[in-house]
This record gives C-alpha cells, sequence and structure tokens, in this order.
C-alpha cells in the first residue's frame, strides 16, 4: 500500500495521478463544491476568537490535493472574516513536488497567505485533514494470522503468516482487522507539533458500535476487485479505527474535544451562524443559514448533509491541546453525542491533567 501510493516515482500521490471529482477516481467533500471550505472556514474563526484571536494563528493542512480547498476557505474568510484574515498563515505539509506545484497555481492570489513544508513543524492554531488517514498504510490482521504481499510469477498475490508471539504480539491490537501505525504515528507526531488548538480530521471509518472492515480499492469512480489492480492508478484506502486514534491522541496529551458524523457536523456550524454570511448570529435569530440563497449552495449542501450520500459516510474527530476543557462544544459539535460514549473510549484523566497544567503554566 505505501508503494502503491506513495512511490517517488510510481506512486498514485506521489506522482500526480491522483483524480478526484465526478470524473475522477472517487468523490469527496471538496468535489461537491466551495461550500464545504466556507462552513469549515466559519468553524477555523471560532476556533480563532477560542484562542484569544492570536495574531500567530495557523491554518495546516494535510492531503491537500490541489488546494481546492484553502482556497475556498481563503476566500470565504477574506470576505466574510477579514480580522482572521488578517491573521493567519495557511501551511500545507507536502511532500511532494508535483502537487506543490499544483496547490501553487491553485493558490496563486493568496501566495503571500501561503507556506509549504514537508513535515509537520509546530503551531499554534488548527490541523485540518479530509480523507488523510484512510490512505494510510496498514497491517491486515485477522485472528493470529496476518496478510502479506508475495510474487507468484509475474502476479502479486496474498500470502498469510502466523503472529510472533511475545511482547510483538502484546502490541497489535485489541480487536482483530487493520493495524494503522503510521496513523498512530501521526497522532503522536501532530501532538508533539501542536502547541495550542485544535485537529479537526474528517474520514470514514469505525467506532466501538460499528465495525467495517475491507480495504477499498477505486478507479474512475468505481470500486476494484483488488489492491493488484491497476497498481499507482488507483486509490488503496481503509475504514479508520477512531478508537486507536482517540486513544493514542489521548496518550501523548490530547483531548477529545468531539465525535460526530458530518451530517451533525456541519448542521452544527450552520445553526451557529447568521443571515447573510455574518459570523456573529443576530438577536433572536439563531438557526439561520450565512450560505447563499441559490439552488447552487442548497444542491451542495444537501449533497454534503443528506445521509444516504455524504452525511453518514464521514465522521469527524477534535482533538484539542492547551485549550480551557470546560469551554463549550465547537459549533460543529453542538448537536453530537458525548464524544467518550461515540467512541467507545474512556478519557485520559493523566492527560487531561496535563494538557490543563500545560495550559495554566
Amino acid at each position: 500500500m505505501h508503494q502503491a501510493l506513495y512511490h517517488p516515482e510510481h506512486g498514485y500521490y506521489s506522482s500526480g495521478r491522483c483524480a478526484i471529482g465526478r470524473t475522477g477516481d472517487y468523490f469527496t467533500n471538496v468535489s461537491v463544491g466551495p461550500l464545504f471550505g466556507q462552513l469549515l472556514g466559519a468553524q477555523f474563526v471560532e476556533i480563532w476568537e477560542r484562542l484569544g484571536k492570536t495574531n500567530n494563528f495557523a491554518i495546516v493542512e494535510q492531503g491537500a490535493h490541489d488546494g481546492q480547498f484553502a482556497r475556498d476557505v481563503l476566500e470565504f474568510v477574506q470576505k466574510r472574516a477579514p480580522e482572521f484574515f488578517a491573521a493567519l498563515r495557511y501551511r500545507i505539509v507536502e511532500p511532494f513536488p508535483v502537487l506543490q506545484e499544483r496547490q501553487a497555481q491553485t493558490l496563486e492570489p493568496f501566495r503571500d497567505r501561503i507556506e509549504w513544508c514537508d513535515s509537520l513543524q509546530p503551531f499554534v492554531g488548527v490541523h485540518f485533514s479530509n480523507e488523510l488517514l484512510d490512505a494510510m498504510p496498514v497491517r491486515l490482521i485477522s485472528r493470529d494470522v496476518e496478510k502479506l504481499v508475495d510474487v507468484e510469477g509475474d502476479k502479486f498475490v496474498f500470502v498469510e503468516r502466523p503472529l510472533r508471539q511475545g511482547a510483538a504480539a502484546s502490541r497489535l491490537p485489541r480487536d482483530e482487522g487493520s493495524f494503522n501505525q503510521a496513523a498512530l504515528d501521526w497522532v503522536e507526531r501532530l501532538a508533539a507539533n501542536l502547541q495550542r488548538g485544535y485537529v479537526i480530521t474528517i474520514d470514514y471509518g469505525r467506532s466501538a458500535a460499528e465495525f467495517q472492515e475491507a480495504v477499498q480499492v477505486r478507479a474512475r469512480n468505481r470500486n476494484l476487485d483488488s489492491p493488484f489492480e491497476q497498481i499507482g492508478h488507483a486509490d488503496i484506502t481503509m475504514h479508520v479505527d477512531w478508537p486507536s486514534i482517540a486513544e493514542r491522541a489521548q496518550a501523548n496529551g490530547l483531548l477529545v474535544a468531539g465525535f460526530t458524523d458530518q451530517h451533525h457536523f456541519l448542521t452544527g456550524i450552520v445553526s451557529e451562524l447568521g443571515r447573510g454570511g455574518s459570523l456573529e448570529p443576530p438577536a433572536a435569530n439563531w438557526g439561520q443559514s450565512p450560505l447563499p440563497d441559490s439552488p447552487g449552495a442548497k444542491r451542495e449542501l444537501q449533497t454534503l448533509l443528506h445521509p444516504e450520500m455524504l452525511g453518514r459516510a464521514f465522521q469527524v474527530l477534535a482533538l484539542s491541546k492547551n485549550v480551557d476543557s470546560a469551554a463549550p462544544k465547537l459549533a460543529g459539535f453542538k448537536f453530537a453525542r458525548e464524544p467518550r460514549s461515540a467512541l467507545g473510549v474512556s478519557q485520559d484523566t493523566t492527560s487531561e491533567s496535563r494538557a490543563e497544567c500545560a495550559s495554566k503554566c
């Protein structure tokens, strides 16, 4: 999976062959139109206000593809929240030159606001990703057996290998399925670099109450039968194991600030905003939408929210660090269940105490 997606020359993402949208290999939130970025932009404004309107606020995005989400956010906040726009820097973590070049073209009007880096750097603000974790390489583990890749003649095949016993086995996941060490390592790096603020990651996955185990391979908006089809020309993903992400985050000093499906997340943002694009809801007018009252915007909203479209397919996890744990929920989690019960994990009180202490210090 790592070689097929990220090989410097032949990888699906690293080569620039990845195609997103109705005529591409798969369809995601950004493909719907600018509304997704506008709503997230409003959520970022609230986070900036929550952090005291700091002047060194960074939006850090990983998995930015061609930069369209960043452009949608920046166009929205430049028009609707100029004070926030003046205070922010948009940082894209992008290790692949071909994608950085595409992002630079898309974001040309905002070049003075953008900076690129090939790995996470310390920041204050918000880290955002959309469909990043599902494309991180996984191990396929079932009971005491792991599936590996071998070659027979000129074909790739799966072979099975018993897991080693002892210390190595004790570090495997609690239940059978995929073991996403790359995602857990990412959480640790993120926790080490986030000085103060939030993490918002959107992806499709499983919670404690919903188990779905399958490698998904897509090309030209259809599912392929095997990851060995169209290698380097197809996307390979795996459902995100949200409880393991949350537990590793807590073990590294992050708090779970919210978890819900995309329908409830975006509905919460819309409900907290005022009519006409104001980020401050007018008196006695809660629940009025800031969205353009056009057929196109309504269609975009329906696609993003509808349970049979993208509303239930994606979940949203928010993590925080050095933020008052008694602060109200972010707008996107206004209608969310209590995150610990939704995820099936307990809050790490040691991590919570450590984060509160760091904030006060």
